[in-house]
């Protein structure tokens, strides 16, 4: 038998397949030729990759299904490998949408390493949506900071949701962001996705063991990435919390491009192209000066033109 499936689970060179929307896992395996032309991707299939495949039959853990051809993604989520090779680490394909928690502390926020994520989305067209996580613990106490980066990064375009998986603050609306979609959600480690997610959906654990039990039991690899479903419709892919993220396939020139708020302002420079950081005439700079253009957002600009080895 043949067909094609979605990747839900990603576990070395094990993977599980169901063809979505249906909800029914099978496993497989990659055939070994079967690689994304010109990819240094470290996993040449992702979870979110949809794929063909080929079975003797229904597929079981003893007779798996073959990978057979990855088809062509809609988008990605992708990044460099922990290590200092060159090669990258694909985070998952086809997404409708990226959940980037981050919290102002507890830990105390890095704005450049959650631009750096949201440059990479803005790359690989995919939307992003920013969860300020933990304000129960800290709004009272700061409520002028809270306002200051909503209106960093509102201004620069994207959506703000003030969430608290402790009050609940925020979940709903989270809960319907999500609806119909296949969403993946990112952050620094110790932001709180999982309490996140785990307040969209109190049986994740149990959901997770299923996949982990029933269809590769005894295979004693460890998944980083896995996808399931949401009660109230759509598709989580659950990710470990990320310490690094090194920006891939972009040349310095191109940066500025993906900051969405220097590109609206950007035609107005008095040369082009325009660095941004030293021209005469530079409409991005005086954006800065304006105010128009949140320094903060400038000057991790102004990092990613450099050596960005120490993000790694």
């Amino acid at each position: 038998m043949t067909g094609e499936a979605t990747v839900v689970k990603n576990s070395g060179s094990h993977y599980v397949l169901s063809a979505l929307p249906e909800w029914r896992l099978f496993p497989a395996l990659l055939r070994g030729r079967v690689r994304l032309k010109g990819s240094t991707a470290t996993n040449p299939v992702a979870v979110g990759d949809r794929v063909r495949y080929a079975c003797d039959g229904e597929p079981t853990l003893e007779r798996p299904a073959t990978i057979t051809e990855i088809l062509p993604r809609r988008n990605y989520l992708i990044r460099k490998s922990v290590n200092l090779s060159r090669q990258s680490h694909i985070i998952a394909a086809n997404l409708d949408a990226v959940f980037l928690v981050a919290t102002l502390y507890f830990p105390e926020i890095r704005l450049p390493f959650l631009d750096r994520i949201l440059v990479t989305c803005e790359v690989y067209k995919v939307p992003a949506t920013i969860l300020l996580n933990k304000v129960d613990l800290y709004r009272a106490e700061v409520p002028d900071q809270v306002e200051a980066f909503r209106r960093i990064y509102e201004g620069a375009g994207y959506r703000v949701i003030e969430t608290s998986a402790r009050t609940g603050e925020g979940v709903d609306a989270l809960r319907e962001a999500c609806h119909g979609k296949v969403c993946l959600f990112s952050g620094e480690s110790g932001a709180g996705k999982s309490s996140l997610v785990k307040a969209l959906d109190p049986a994740l654990d149990p959901k997770i063991g299923d996949i982990s039990d029933v269809h590769l039991q005894g295979r004693h690899t460890t998944s980083n990435y896995e996808m399931y479903p949401l009660p109230d419709g759509g598709y989580l892919v659950d990710t470990p919390g990320i310490r690094g993220f090194g920006l891939v396939d972009l040349e310095k020139e191109e940066i500025a491009k993906y900051f969405p708020e220097m590109l609206r302002v950007a035609d107005r420079c008095r040369f082009i192209p325009c660095t941004h950081t030293h021209e005469p005439g530079c409409a991005v700079k005086a954006a800065v000066d304006a105010g128009e253009i949140s320094a903060e957002r400038y000057n991790s600009y102004l990092g990613m033109l450099e050596d960005d080895q120490k993000f790694r």
